[in-house]
């Protein structure tokens, strides 16, 4: 499909000194695209990624927490705060929907960004919400709006809810997202505090992009031509009986589900996010304004064809064209901007796949299969006879793990220790860690890279909200133990493959540098603010100013 963002004028160079503070901050996740990938890919790029290339690159930012997924690595990025001060510990975890009960009753799966006492919710299909965010949690815009007032604007888009809420905060003025379930993209339902600003309607962009869609569903384009780059990774693979993947490139099916995974999934969040700008003149002088932007069909391709194969490969070059003719619509307003680009989370290759991608798994866990069995054990030892009984409940292949309502308070010390026991002689554990032993250890501060394993749990741990305890798959050991359709590969380790993602900061005239420390996507909004004049009180976050002079007239006062 043809591009509908219109590409006037050719990108700008960046050769002068910066002289003029930017009226548009545009803050960029691309889901799942992990250093790896990155660095991989780098020497192809062309478009807009060789662009954002010429700027100050982090190749070895991280989102420095275990819990490398969507919910916790985007409330990261422009809050400046660790997920264990945020609240936003995971994808979802364990709770009770409806009115918060009396005592800990961990049965239910909760979204991280929805409003579970809402009878109309479900954590598939959420009332979306902000309500589990702590008081700790404002991002850059939040920031922006209470130090400059109302001129500040912030809008966010997103291929995911949990992606345009989380970066856009409490106060921004418009926020979409797509929903696969009506195929379009929306926003907030309701207007209460926990809720965003819900808009009259839709502006022109949205409204275009939902129309292009349904047309889009209705008769879907042919897949788009490989590169010779990418053809040769063509390999086509049948893993666990039922995924096809390595055929090509990918294929639309008219599936709203499916159509997150295309090159047009991406197209059309930047086409919103370019009308947004032009529709509602942002970077209009006398204010400096917020437009986050969540690019998700990487993430959507990783998990459906894993990183490694020429599916990844023709995302890769698609999203480097996509974010090209974006950012030359941008220069084209002729108004002073400055960009970040950076990720959620990074993520691994299959390990049936071996060709010197990006990295990819060693193994299969059976961690999975081995809670059942677990929970008959612990029904055992509590002397229940019900077999649908669920005593130990987790969320995907590793992490949390929790024990539910039917372990009575004084036998919880006795399983706890069980499972910690049992759970670390499985194959491919690398670590079991309890409650205590975790809240005992002082939120981490200095190098990412140099973090123990424990030190990266807790930096996304929240006492009642985490699991009692926390498991570790070894180094390389995907979680996913029996692959399916759409469900290959994924991330959420502790490992640098998933912590490890790239941080660019671009804007007319920076000096390019490419720099080697460790750093973390919590100092993005440090970093930000001090672009514009914004003052971060340092206890107020977990990052701190990065100076991207140069050895100029460092950013950071």
């Amino acid at each position: 499909m043809k591009f509908r963002i219109a590409a006037a004028l050719g990108l700008m160079t960046a050769s002068a000194a910066h002289a003029e503070k930017p009226r548009l901050i545009i803050a960029i996740s691309v889901d799942q695209f992990s250093a790896n990938l990155f660095e991989h890919y780098r020497p192809t790029f062309t478009g807009g990624l060789r662009t954002l290339s010429g700027g100050v690159v982090f190749a070895s930012g991280y989102q420095s927490h275990a819990a490398t997924e969507t919910c916790p690595g985007h409330s990261t990025i422009l809050s400046g705060i660790h997920p264990a001060r945020s609240g936003i510990v995971a994808n979802e975890w364990s709770g009770t929907r409806g009115a918060t009960p009396a005592v800990e009753t961990y049965r239910d799966d909760i979204y991280c960004v929805e409003d579970e006492t809402n009878p109309a919710s479900t954590s598939r299909i959420p009332v979306v919400s902000l309500q589990h965010l702590t008081t700790d949690f404002q991002t850059l815009g939040d920031r922006m709006k209470a130090a400059f007032g109302k001129k500040t604007r912030v809008f966010a888009v997103a291929g995911k809810d949990r992606a345009a809420t989380l970066m856009a905060g409490r106060h921004a003025d418009q926020t979409w997202w797509y929903d696969s379930e009506q195929g379009k993209y929306t926003s907030y339902v309701a207007h209460t505090p926990q809720y965003g600003n819900v808009p009259a309607s839709p502006p022109k962009a949205v409204s275009d992009a939902n129309d292009a869609i349904a047309i889009l569903l209705k008769s879907p384009p042919a897949a788009p031509e490989l590169s010779t780059q990418c053809a040769a990774l063509v390999k086509p693979m049948l893993i666990s009986g039922s995924a096809k993947i390595g055929a090509g490139a990918v294929v639309p099916n008219g599936s709203a589900k499916d159509f997150r995974a295309t090159a047009a999934m991406d197209a059309e969040t930047l086409a919103i996010a370019q009308g947004l700008v032009n529709e509602f003149d942002l970077g209009r002088k006398g204010s400096t304004d917020v437009l986050a932007i969540s690019l998700s069909a990487t993430d959507y391709v990783g998990h459906a064809y894993g990183p490694g194969g020429p599916e990844m490969c023709g995302q890769m070059a698609n999203l480097d064209e996509r974010l090209g003719a974006f950012l030359n619509a941008v220069d084209a307003t002729g108004k002073p901007y400055a960009v970040v680009l950076t990720a959620d989370h990074g993520g691994i290759d299959i390990p049936e796949r071996s060709h010197g991608g990006p990295g990819e798994a060693t193994g299969r866990s059976s961690l999975g299969l081995g809670i059942t069995s677990l929970n008959g054990m612990v029904r055992a030892m509590l002397k229940i006879d019900d077999p649908a009984v669920t005593a130990v409940t987790f969320k995907g292949g590793a992490g949390d793990i929790w024990l539910t309502d039917q372990v009575p308070a004084d036998k919880r010390a006795m399983v706890t220790a069980f499972l910690q026991g049992a759970i670390s002689g499985m194959y491919g554990v690398e670590a079991v860690f309890t409650r205590d032993e975790i809240m005992a250890v002082p939120m981490p501060k200095g190098a990412p890279d140099k973090w123990s394993l424990i030190q990266r749990v807790r930096a996304s741990y929240m006492d009642g909200r985490s699991g009692h305890l926390y498991v570790v798959l070894s180094d390389g050991l995907s979680p996913i133990s029996i692959a399916g359709r759409g469900y290959v590969s994924t991330h959420g380790s502790v490992w640098d493959y998933d912590r490890r993602v790239p941080m660019l900061f671009w804007w007319k005239g920076a000096r390019p540098a490419d720099r080697t420390e460790a750093v973390e996507t919590v100092d993005i909004l440090p970093t930000l603010g001090s672009l514009v004049g914004l003052k971060v009180p340092p206890a107020s976050v977990d990052g701190q100013c990065l100076d991207l002079s140069g050895g100029g007239k460092s950013n950071c006062r």
